[in-house]
């Protein structure tokens, strides 16, 4: 199995700048099997049912982006993805940046002092914390070129805040929608998982599994977990993030454990599901990442690249801001 396998091309043009406004009227393409149809994603709820179950991600973005400049006077972008000690663990978009670069954020000294895969250990002066708190912006997807609204890259129910990227498959939900969906009799159930920046690291070897993701947080509690073990009826998983979770608290008979920890499941064709979902909801996702290897290996590699193929025909828009999938077993 070879990570060129998975590769396809996209025009620039059909990835998503900026999300469809109401968020619910974004293209819903469902997959069943070999019949595909094109849908808005507000009839997502024709396709569920009275005692089905509808499992969501709550976790929120931080803002960790913060912009300034060189010293030398060229721009400068960072994203904070961690803290070690007094030194913060960031991604750096800056040109050439290397142990040693200084950096000014609104007043705000720092400094290179380390670079360890590829993260960059730096050191701020003093009044990095309120720096961050009342600077920082969201980190947008390194494909979205424009500034983004905070409303745009945040779930309806977000909650626990600790991601460093979106979980793109719930920004399609409205309130209302949701609304609708539980007075339908279908149950809600809530996971967290803070998604890494490893969402966006490619695979750097042909060989797949040669590829090792990033831990990343996640906790379910017992009422949810419960939720999700009673389901008479379908389980239908809203994105990757969220599958992920779900396989990485399932025990080998399928059941969901109550628990918090941290998880470097990653998924690709021949894994072995443990959970017995019934449906994900998914965006559309980069050539040879990590996501449309999780796809792949839930629904299959050629119906998901068949799929792709009659999505670019029918000008779906793709990646965070794109449109949506359900792929129904």
């Amino acid at each position: 199995m070879n990570l060129s396998d998975f590769d396809y091309k996209l025009p620039k043009e059909m990835i998503a700048q900026q999300p469809i406004s109401p968020r619910d009227h974004s293209n819903l393409m469902v997959l069943n099997n070999d019949k595909i149809e094109n849908r808005k994603f507000y009839e997502i709820i024709n396709f569920l049912n009275k005692d089905d179950v509808l499992i969501l991600n709550e976790s929120k973005v931080l803002k960790t982006k913060i912009t300034g400049r060189k010293a030398s006077g060229g721009p400068a972008e960072l994203i904070i993805i961690g803290k070690d000690g007094d030194l913060y663990d960031c991604r750096i978009k800056a040109k050439n940046p290397k142990v040693g670069t200084r950096f000014i954020f609104n007043g705000i000294k720092a400094q290179v002092v380390d670079l360890v895969d590829d993260v960059y250990k730096v050191r701020f002066g003093s009044g990095a914390e309120k720096l961050i708190m009342d600077k920082g912006e969201l980190p947008a997807p390194p494909y979205v070129k424009q500034k983004i609204k905070d409303e745009w890259y945040q779930t309806v129910y977000a909650l626990k805040e600790g991601s460093l990227a979106a979980p793109t498959a719930g920004l399609h939900f409205t309130e209302e929608l949701l609304k609708k969906i539980e007075k339908k009799g279908i149950r809600i159930a809530k996971v967290c998982l803070h998604v890494s920046f490893s969402t966006f690291i490619p695979i750097a070897s042909e060989d797949i599994v040669s590829h090792k993701m990033e831990n990343e947080y996640f906790e379910i509690d017992k009422k949810n977990a419960d939720l999700i073990n009673n389901c008479k009826g379908k389980l239908v998983v809203v994105g990757t993030t969220t599958l992920k979770t779900l396989e990485s608290a399932a025990d080998v008979f399928g059941k969901i454990k109550a628990m918090k920890g941290s998880s470097d499941l990653f998924i690709y064709p021949k894994y072995k599901f443990k959970l017995k979902t019934s449906a994900l909801v998914t965006n559309f996702h980069l050539p040879k990442s990590t996501l449309l290897l999780l796809v792949s290996a839930f629904y299959g590699k050629e119906k998901i690249l068949n799929a792709y193929e009659e999505a670019k025909k029918k000008n779906y828009r793709f990646y965070s801001f794109g449109d949506a999938m359900m792929l129904m077993k």
